[in-house]
């Protein structure tokens, strides 16, 4: 078998180290597997090299093992690293995570778990995966992974030795570094190993040592090459193997301790989230908070008094907008990414486990459902009656609100889609994850036009929400670029720099209001006499910010998304700053106004919260 349990022999004491046991293990991290791509010939070598090690007893892979997580990719990966002739323990990354047509199931499914715990050497192995999953956000270890941290800590000795596995450097670039942090300290936690920058780097998390792994790739070094792992007499020692060399002299070594009390051992360094803005603007409050296990990656959606949302973990949830007292939770059959769509009694939604579901709003009860292919990651668009959405298999769907019933179907998506389509009388636009945007006739599903982007497939508009006023559409993508396009014909009729993927219009359709990666927002005229004219720039001070989340508006303000759990309100005629408001650490998914100046939010971190301002 594959993955063998190793069980450590040893006895442990409370006042003698635990590491009787010697051996090597392989560490390697970043193979950024891709179809034609170098990548793949080069982690072979490297698997060949390792099988011919008698001494190293296992593998560790810490992520980013595709380059763009698609299904073909991870089922390529799993056909080379299942050569390694001895266990393997793997995790994924967040190129792994981001880009997935399947939503994160594919990795899980193809190798069979989505985190590991083995023990050997005498010392306890824990791995788990990383984020973002799905969302453009800053590194984020998902919320059900951090649940499960802290479960797997609290269930193993305190005198147990742990190495901790995940591939984000656990330091202030990752938004919830703290979380996992303040876990591992209540752990006999010797070592955290990662990948992500793709070189050896030594580092220091508060006191816990840590160390990060070249990437298996030869480009910018010698060669092919990985990580070998030393364990012996309770020492840890990592030498830097490159394929067709001899071993190079080690660069790190680690003499393992026994416990030390918190306050001997750990100090705070960095900085943590910071809330003391919500001072500042007393105004803006909280009515309720909920906080999930899980993600959640999606919007909220909300009719009369009930409030729709859905989790990773797979739940829809329907809870009461004054209070955020639940009234029901159905739990599909995959993760979910979708914001929910209400219509009259039907809510819509799509899952990961392939599947378009239709549920009742005052029950959760299932009306109607409809299999794809694969997994459905957009949300819906419900207009007049029908359903408008994208999916992962190639396919774009207009259904029967009432009944499911196919009304038509356009089979030629070249990519994965995942946002929200813009919906009228006359057409439906929306990207895909192959440089594309679509126009489709709205009765018939008859192709419009297409329009595309150059470069790599991850500057397509695929994450944007389009936009459409008189006859143009509106849309910004990872090229850094706000686009207007010519609805009828899908040319483009301006284009300006700034922007990503957040872009939001206003209620009287005479400007859009796009977020830039730094600091700026920009307001544009939507006037086609108007060639990409600035009614204003507002300088946030936000920060860098990789938010795809669209703005929204309400009682004349325009509501800014920030991927750090923020929301900066502005007058959407000026630009003036009116209030802040910090909710969280991790991105806003979406801001959805409710009457009487109050605010729904989600944040991917598993809140769900109602503001009022």
């Amino acid at each position: 078998m594959k993955r063998l349990i190793f069980i450590a022999l040893a006895i442990v004491s409370s006042i003698s180290l635990v590491g009787q046991e010697n051996g090597k293990f392989a560490f390697l991290a970043d193979t950024h597997i891709a179809e034609g791509a170098a990548s793949v010939e080069e982690l072979a070598a490297c698997i060949e090299d390792i099988n011919s090690n008698p001494e190293i007893s296992f593998s560790i892979l810490a992520g980013d093992i595709t380059e763009f997580g698609s299904d073909r990719e991870i089922k390529l990966a799993k056909s080379v690293i299942d050569k390694l002739e001895k266990p393997y323990y793997i995790v994924a990354g967040n190129h792994d995570a981001k880009w997935s047509e399947s939503g994160c199931n594919t990795f899980e499914k193809v190798f069979g778990y989505g985190h590991f715990e083995f023990e050997a050497f005498g010392i306890k192995f824990v791995g788990t995966n990383s984020g973002p999953n799905m969302r453009m956000a800053p590194a984020l270890v998902p919320r059900e992974s951090i649940v499960l941290l802290d479960s797997l800590v609290k269930a193993t000795p305190s005198n147990k030795p742990m190495v901790f596995v995940n591939h984000f450097p656990q330091d202030t670039s990752v938004l919830n570094y703290f979380e996992v942090l303040d876990i591992l300290k209540g752990a006999n936690i010797q070592l955290v190993m990662g990948g992500h920058w793709h070189n050896n780097v030594k580092l220091d998390y508060e006191g816990i040592p840590g160390v990060l792994g070249r990437s298996t790739q030869a480009r910018g070094k010698k060669g092919p090459g990985y990580n070998v792992v030393s364990v012996e007499n309770g020492k840890i020692t990592i030498a830097e193997k490159v394929v067709g060399m001899e071993q190079f002299e080690p660069w790190y070594e680690l003499q393992m301790t026994d416990p030390f009390p918190f306050n001997m051992r750990h100090e705070v360094y960095g900085s943590r989230p910071d809330y003391s803005v919500n001072k500042e603007y007393p105004q803006v409050k909280e009515i309720w908070t909920l906080q999930e296990k899980g993600d959640i990656g999606a919007g909220a959606a909300y009719s009369s008094d009930n409030v729709v949302y859905t989790t990773t973990q797979g739940y829809v949830k329907c809870v009461s907008l004054a209070s955020g007292a639940q009234k029901w939770s159905v739990k599909l059959g995959g993760k979910v990414y979708s914001t929910p769509a209400i219509y009259k009694k039907y809510v819509v939604v799509g899952c990961t486990d392939n599947i378009i579901y239709c549920l009742d709003l005052k029950t959760g009860r299932e009306i109607w459902k409809h299999h794809c292919d694969k997994s459905v990651l957009a949300s819906a668009n419900i207009y007049d009656g029908v359903v408008y959405i994208g999916s992962s298999d190639g396919r774009f769907r207009a259904l029967d609100v009432k009944n499911g019933h196919m009304i038509w179907n356009f089979p030629d998506v070249k990519g994965f889609v995942e946002s929200k389509a813009y919906v009228d009388d006359t057409q439906v636009v929306f990207g895909d994850w192959a440089n594309t945007l679509y126009s489709l006739d709205t009765r018939t599903g008859k192709l419009m036009w297409t329009w595309k982007v150059k470069g790599s497939r991850m500057y397509s508009p695929a994450a944007v929400w389009p936009v459409k006023y008189q006859n143009r559409i509106f849309v910004v993508t990872p090229q850094r670029k706000t686009y207007s396009i010519e609805a009828s014909s899908g040319s483009t009729m301006w284009v300006h720099r700034g922007g990503r993927e957040s872009i939001g219009l206003s209620p009287a359709g005479d400007r859009i209001v796009v977020k830039t990666m730094k600091d700026t927002v920009f307001c544009f005229s939507t006037s086609p006499a108007m060639n990409a004219e600035i009614l204003w720039a507002t300088d946030t001070q936000i920060g860098y910010d990789i938010a795809p989340t669209p703005t929204t508006f309400a009682d004349g303000l325009a509501f800014v998304p920030t991927d750090k759990g923020a929301i900066v309100a502005l007058d959407s005629a000026t630009g003036q700053i009116k209030w802040r408001y910090k909710l969280s650490f991790a991105l806003v998914n979406y801001i959805e106004p409710v009457d009487e100046r109050r605010l729904l939010v989600t944040t991917m971190d598993g809140k769900v919260s109602l503001l009022t301002y």
